[in-house]
């Protein structure tokens, strides 16, 4: 299902891991590595797991090259697709190549991203160089990303869209004291072209029958810059434990404005075992030409029922545990770590209302959505 607000997660998350992989450490080349992680995610009627496997190799001290296969497997019975359509399946396949060179206190790093499902062909390149100042204590990066997208329909072989992403970040990290660390980050992404879910639509009402709505499809902007701040504090405690903190503020042209707040802790057990738990809390407004129920058909330029313009809340807990063996007894293996993750979220909307929900409801006075869900990540390391 094209232009998910999954993709469009999975793409801003690619553009901050891509660009900003080597704020604190912008003078040392990744390590030589194997990641394998099963990923699974479960709530609101979506089933979406699968693997991936990522290998890193240096090519002598100043060159390091990696690629990435990464699979969803998507099972989807979401509420929207459920008002309007019938549950489906499909698999999306991404691949990412990339390099980094390291000269004397800088790491130029370049990369390419493909993801494709059978509506949904997305390619991204992404350029970021990170400098170290004062001895190290400063780090800034800069990065930008270019993206193209060809939207498809199932169904309709003669359906095409195209979208274009662009995005620029600079980012400042700071170490304070010898125990404390602290960034600074500013993004800004522009996208152009078709920016909608072809599938999705927005209901009105019945201009025949109060008591009923109809149907008729979402018409989004062509055009949609979004700006975000965020500040990030990392502070080492005794015992092998550290404390981290982040605030992120977000706008966009479309009017929407989030905040977000995290606050994790880490905690090491011993020379092997470390736990971790964090907690965060998302707020967003609606978008300018965001209604959950219109008047009456084509009723203004602009038209989304999208839940993810609505205004909502969220809220993350997270714990996992870390296993971690270095110097291992493996023939070429210099560090071992096993991780498993889980995620707990929730999801509130305000003015998102479920058309699905069982009993006889005039339109517009549905119970509000909300739903929660299960994320859950097992990843196996070998550094060599």
């Amino acid at each position: 299902m094209a232009a998910t607000d999954r993709q469009r997660l999975v793409r801003s998350g690619l553009f901050l891991l891509a660009l900003f992989g080597h704020q604190a450490i912008a003078a040392t080349l990744p390590v030589d590595n194997v990641d394998v992680l099963y990923h699974r995610y479960e709530g609101g009627g979506m089933v979406i797991d699968g693997p991936s496997v990522l290998v890193r190799k240096s090519i002598g001290p100043q060159v390091s090259v990696s690629g990435q296969y990464y699979v969803d497997s998507v099972s989807a019975a979401s509420v929207d697709v459920l008002a309007t359509a019938s549950p489906y399946k499909e698999e999306r396949k991404e691949y990412t190549f990339g390099i980094d060179y390291l000269h004397d206190k800088s790491i130029l790093s370049l990369g390419f991203t493909n993801s494709s499902e059978n509506d949904y062909e997305a390619n991204t390149l992404y350029f970021s160089v990170s400098q170290e100042f004062f001895g190290g204590m400063s780090t800034l990066t800069m990065g930008y990303a270019s993206g193209w997208d060809e939207v498809r329909r199932v169904g309709n072989d003669s359906f095409s869209e195209e979208a274009d992403r662009r995005n620029y970040q600079l980012g400042l990290s700071q170490i304070i004291t010898r125990n404390s660390l602290i960034g600074l980050d500013l993004e800004v992404v522009t996208d152009e072209g078709f920016l909608q879910n072809p599938y999705r639509q927005n209901r009105y009402i019945d201009p025949n029958d109060s008591t009923a709505f109809l149907y008729q499809p979402e018409r989004y902007p062509e055009t949609r810059t979004s700006t975000s701040v965020a500040v990030r504090a990392l502070y080492y405690l005794p015992y092998r434990a550290s404390l981290r903190g982040e605030y992120r503020y977000f706008s966009d042209t479309w009017g929407i404005t989030a905040h977000t707040a995290e606050l994790g802790y880490v905690h090491g057990l011993n020379q092997h075992w470390t736990l971790e738990a964090s907690v965060r809390y998302y707020r967003q407004s609606e978008a300018d030409f965001y209604s959950d129920l219109f008047p009456f058909e084509n009723s203004q330029t602009h038209l989304a029922r999208d839940k993810e313009l609505s205004s909502l809340s969220g809220t993350t807990l997270a714990l996992g545990a870390v296993y971690e063996w270095k110097q291992t007894s493996l023939p070429g293996i210099d560090r071992l770590q096993f991780s498993l993750l889980v995620d707990w979220l929730n999801f509130e909307y305000d003015n998102f209302r479920d058309v699905t929900a069982a009993g006889d409801f005039l339109p517009g006075e549905e119970p509000l959505y909300s739903f929660d869900a299960y994320v859950t990540r097992a990843s196996l390391i070998l550094e060599y």
